[in-house]
This record gives structure tokens, sequence and C-alpha cells, in this order.
């Protein structure tokens, strides 16, 4: 992983010809069979993961949970993921020209939505492809950063904890 894609940039697997992913229609959103209890106070977003085959073979695909980690906010802490309303890709072939899409539902404090980062690690035909990383937010638009986006972002999270480290030495 050089550097996160942006919420709805598809990603393409070099080692799978015309096999790509990506993470896209990130948004607040109530899920259909109801709230966990365990995410009380907590603000449900959905995200989807959509895996496409444009090469002239099919290919067995799998994204399950353990497979998919949200992290939000700017410290990237864990987000809730709701299993029992997401729905996975569980030993699917995808053909040519066709694609099959995961939702995911997840949760955390409102104030942390505005920085969502997803990392997916799909798995193809029985081996594990690279981890992947889209980077976005609970009110920006697919589309709407520049492609260095994600960079310059976490050039500044690196650069504020490097300075927040050097002030804690020298406390």
């Amino acid at each position: 992983m050089c550097e996160p894609n942006v919420v709805g940039d598809w990603q393409e697997y070099d080692e799978h010809a015309g096999l790509r992913v990506r993470v896209h229609r990130l948004e607040q959103n109530e899920p259909p069979r109801g709230r966990d209890d365990a995410a009380e106070g907590l603000t449900y977003f959905s995200l989807r993961v959509t895996v496409e085959n444009r090469g002239e073979r099919h290919y067995g695909i799998h994204l399950e949970d353990g497979q998919i980690d949200v992290r939000i906010g700017s410290d990237g802490e864990s987000a809730f993921i709701d299993w029992r309303n997401s729905q996975f890709i569980e030993g699917f072939d995808v053909y040519p020209l066709r694609r099959a899409t995961a939702v995911l539902y997840a949760a955390g404090p409102e104030a942390s939505l505005s920085q969502v980062d997803v990392q997916i690690q799909l798995r193809v035909e029985e081996e594990w492809t690279e981890r992947r990383l889209w980077a976005g937010g609970i009110g920006l638009h697919e589309g709407s950063a520049h492609a260095g986006a994600g960079r310059e972002c976490l050039a500044h999270q690196v650069s504020n904890f490097l300075r927040d480290q050097a002030e804690e030495g020298t406390a």
C-alpha cells in the first residue's frame, strides 16, 4: 500500500487480470434489521465494497468478516461493525463483465465519522491479495477529493504526530 485510494476509486489487481475492487457509497444509514444494542449512542453508517471482473475468466472470491477493517477519526479507532446486518461475499464466482457487492454496516461517534479509513484484503481463488486502503468520510462526496488527498492528509497526520512527540520529549 503506497497511498490510500479515495472512497469511490477503483483499484486493479495486477496478479488477477481484469479484477478490480472499490469502496463506495459511504453514507450515514440505519441498518435494515434494526440497531444492535452494543451500538447505543453511536451513529450508524454503511459502505459498499464492489468487486468487478473485466477479465476473460471467472474468479472465485471471498470477502467476509475479518477481511474488512474500518477505522474512524484522527486516532484511527476501530468502528463498531454490525455483522448481523452486513452482507458479505462468501465463495462467489465472478464471471467476466459481472460484479459482486458486499454491504457493511458500522457505527461510531458522530464526531469521528468525518474521517473513515477502510482496509480490504480480498481472497481470490484461495489466495490472499495485497491489502488496499480507501480514505473518505461521512459528508464528503465521492470523487470530490483530488488524487493526492489521502497522501496529503496522511502526511499532515504524520507531521502532527512527530511534532507532538517532539514536544513530549522536551517537556
